[in-house]
């Protein structure tokens, strides 16, 4: 075996243990869980509260919100506003916003529910351990002598 072989080898069984270590899994669990969780807010946000702000307020949709840069731009919505020129898209900023904030709410619940949850753990006193039978036993001894 050629010394750039065992290198190999050797760089390789470093990444397996590297890879198989505890923080790098959680983090990698986390980051396909964070995108996931994702898609459903995009959703809770695009699909049911918007749709909802825009019923209350006469059927507006924000994410057609735009304020043209260039005098060239004449359409009414956005996706053909871009293909003629500059347009300011603050519609779609409000939309992006809420979403932040609403993931934002949700992971202070979440982390809140869990703190409140370790702390009532660490409240609980746990029960003393029961006494060893010789600790019994000399505890027997002491109080008969006492009577």
């Amino acid at each position: 075996m050629s010394a750039v072989e065992e290198k190999g080898r050797r760089m390789l069984k470093e990444f397996r243990e590297f890879a198989m270590k505890g923080n790098v899994v959680d983090l990698a669990v986390g980051v396909i869980i964070g995108a996931a969780f994702g898609a459903i807010v995009n959703s809770l946000v695009g699909d049911v509260i918007m749709p909802i702000i825009g019923a209350v307020t006469g059927g507006l949709d924000f994410s057609n919100y735009f304020t043209p840069l260039s005098k060239a731009v004449t359409a009414t919505n956005l996706a053909d506003a871009k293909k003629q020129g500059a347009v300011l898209a603050w519609g779609s900023f409000l939309t992006l916003t809420l979403n932040f904030i609403i993931v934002a709410f949700v992971l202070f619940l979440v982390i809140r529910a869990m703190n409140t949850l370790k702390r009532n753990e660490e409240a609980a006193p746990a029960a003393p351990p029961k006494p060893t039978a010789e600790v019994e036993l000399l505890t027997e001894i002491r109080d008969l002598l006492k009577k």
